[in-house]
């Protein structure tokens, strides 16, 4: 199971949802359409436990950065930069299979998937940031979660770890600024 979740986040991730047919899965995958059926239920159901594989890893960016601590501000920063440095890929497929895995994927069930696991990190990073800013979470967690994004499309498109890691200490910057007008 472990390696056939794997297979499907590096496919999914690559290639894009849409891209990768059942054929190519079960193939890749070494078993017959009816044992993938059985594990999975269907293509979404393997895209929907990739998502929580995927999330549950390294591939958090923001709950590896608050795993370690510290106040809000350290966190953002851990979290871009934990972005810059997992993003371009370096081995592995670029950007973020939660982020990009289904753009423009004609699939409304793969897409409610990678809608519903963007809202949950949204949240996660707007109730943590609560803690220290709590009327200005909405907008400080909308332009981390922006950043992000925009990090992991420059990443797809060939961005470097150096050129996010710049872009990362820019909007830092700019984010400590906003928190700077804040009173706590």
């Amino acid at each position: 199971m472990d390696q056939a979740l794997e297979t499907a986040i590096r496919l999914f991730q690559s290639r894009g949802y849409d891209a990768v047919g059942v054929a190519e899965l079960v193939g890749e995958l070494g078993i017959k359409p009816p044992s993938f059926y059985a594990a999975f239920g269907s293509k979404a159901g393997l895209l929907e436990r990739a998502i929580e594989r995927y999330s549950a890893g390294e591939a958090n960016v923001f709950e590896r950065a608050r795993d370690k601590g510290g106040s809000v501000a350290e966190v953002i920063d851990r979290t871009l930069a934990n972005a810059a440095r997992r993003y371009p890929g370096q081995g592995r497929a670029a950007g973020c299979l939660v982020l990009d895995g289904t753009r423009n994927s004609a699939d409304p069930d793969a897409r409610a998937l990678t809608a519903a696991a963007k809202q949950a990190g949204y949240e996660a990073l707007r109730d943590y940031i609560a803690s220290e800013y709590p009327d200005r979470a909405e907008q400080l967690a909308r332009r981390v979660t922006i950043a992000l994004a925009g990090m992991s499309a420059a990443a797809r498109d060939g961005a470097s770890r150096a050129e996010l890691e710049d872009f990362a200490t820019a909007i830092g910057r700019a984010i400590h600024q906003e928190m700077g007008r804040t009173a706590k």
